[in-house]
């Protein structure tokens, strides 16, 4: 008889185990679906260097030399657009040169690398 409730007992606590990984599972895949389904909100952080100003690229911008790309002056409070004309990285940050559409005036942009 002992023998018997011992293996009951074990058999019990494999099925209590096993819906125990199952939960786990579908928690598990619940997870990565979720996060795989977010978009991080990344962005390239910089400075006008002339003027001080912040300035933020949002993601989705490809920034090479010729290209027109959409900023955030944070001095302005809106979206601009400019084209990229050059493109030099310095140590730790990264220097475009871009021309405003706006304003028709070349700022030079240090964005953290």
């Amino acid at each position: 008889m002992f023998v018997g409730a011992s293996r009951r007992e074990s058999f019990n606590n494999l099925l209590l185990n096993t819906k125990k990984l199952k939960n786990m599972n579908k928690f598990l895949f619940i997870a990565v679906a979720a996060l795989s389904l977010t978009k991080p909100a990344i962005a390239w952080d910089g400075t006008d260097s002339d003027s001080g100003v912040s300035i933020e690229i949002e993601r989705g911008n490809l920034v090479r030399s010729g290209r027109e790309i959409e900023f955030y002056d944070y001095d302005a409070g809106e979206y601009r657009t400019g084209q990229v004309q050059s493109i030099r990285r310095y140590g730790a940050s990264v220097e475009l040169e871009i021309e405003d559409e706006e304003t028709g005036d070349t700022r030079t942009f240090e964005m953290d690398n």
